[in-house]
């Protein structure tokens, strides 16, 4: 009997260890495009500046960034993909920063429960683990070099060379002069090459989230923005957002709270500036109301997330921002 129930308890339990998971995000603070490679396998055949990785299922894995540049040192690291309060299965956020030496690391930034339903903002390269990383996208171009050769004759004389007789007369005198040129018999053949070099061009398209080859003809201009947050989050998910950004003491981990509930969700004019308020220091408030500018369910209210700011340099920085999206 024994037996029996912790057999019906494994089952019960088999499907909640099928589906813990968890997903990794690594992004470049200052830009840098990187290749990602995990438990020695490649992520991604481009090089991105934010790269997430999801359907892990253990606590560790062995990293390697490598840049684009070649100049900058690889990094090599184990990280956890776990929450580190609770060791759970999370969804967790790591940033490549350079430091005050120039140096480049890889440093902790956020874990999160791993939402049901993610949607990757469009500035994210997305990849399943287990899944080969799709191939470079082709060259966008060729040059076909074509020879062409043009046979030309001139001429013609008879056989025994080509031949001429001069007579002159003068004062009694007759001299009888013949020219003759074995090496013109025959015909006169001359042969002309002619070289002509054809360039190619095939349009593939945009690559999307794959980028481009180095090397390659540059990708046409990208589409029209369009703006992706229609609705912003309830008012239950909203309070529990609120109360996760409330427990932490210093604003660099609010920050980052913040900053991972928008990676999946959208909030309004007035969540925004409730969330903002949240904040000690203004130079936290702005960062916080610059990245959530995207992230607004009714940007045409934008304005008044200003009236949170103290200093009028504060809100025309904001202003300046929204100006240049």
């Amino acid at each position: 009997m024994k037996f029996k129930k912790l057999a019906i308890a494994l089952l019960l339990l088999a499907p909640l260890s099928l589906f813990a998971q968890s997903s990794l995000t690594i992004f470049s603070e200052d830009g840098y495009k990187f290749y990602l490679v995990l438990n020695g396998q490649k992520q991604n055949n481009v090089p991105m500046t934010n790269v997430r990785i999801d359907g892990l299922t253990q606590p560790y894995y062995n990293t390697t960034i490598i840049f684009e540049d070649g100049s900058k040192p690889e990094i090599k690291k184990n990280v956890p993909v776990t929450d580190p309060g609770t060791n759970a299965f999370a969804d967790v956020t790591y940033k490549i920063k350079t430091q005050k030496s120039g140096d480049l690391k890889m440093r902790y930034f956020s874990a999160t429960p791993v939402a049901p339903n993610y949607v990757p903002p469009p500035d994210v390269y997305v990849m399943h683990y287990g899944q080969p990383a799709p191939p470079p996208p082709p060259v966008m171009g060729g040059t076909t070099v074509t020879q062409t050769t043009v046979t030309q004759t001139t001429g013609s004389a008879p056989a025994g060379g080509m031949g001429a007789s001069i007579n002159v007369g003068a004062a009694g005198m007759n001299m009888n002069i013949n020219i003759s040129d074995p090496d013109m018999s025959m015909g006169s053949t001359s042969t002309v090459t002619r070289t002509t070099t054809t360039t190619t061009t095939t349009d593939m398209g945009y690559a999307g989230n794959d980028g481009y080859g180095a090397g390659t003809t540059p990708p046409p201009p990208p589409p029209a923005r369009v703006h992706r947050c229609r609705f912003p989050m309830d008012a239950g998910n909203f309070r529990s957002a609120k109360e996760t950004i409330g427990k932490s003491s210093f604003d660099d981990t609010k920050l980052s709270t913040a900053k991972t509930v928008l990676t999946s969700n959208c909030m309004s004019t007035d969540q925004i500036t409730q969330i903002c308020k949240m904040f000690s220091f203004e130079a936290s408030m702005l960062d916080f109301a610059k990245y959530a500018y995207d992230r607004c369910s009714d940007q045409s209210n934008y304005f008044k997330v200003g009236n949170v700011f103290k200093f009028d340099a504060s809100r025309t920085e904001l202003n300046e921002y929204i100006s240049g999206q």
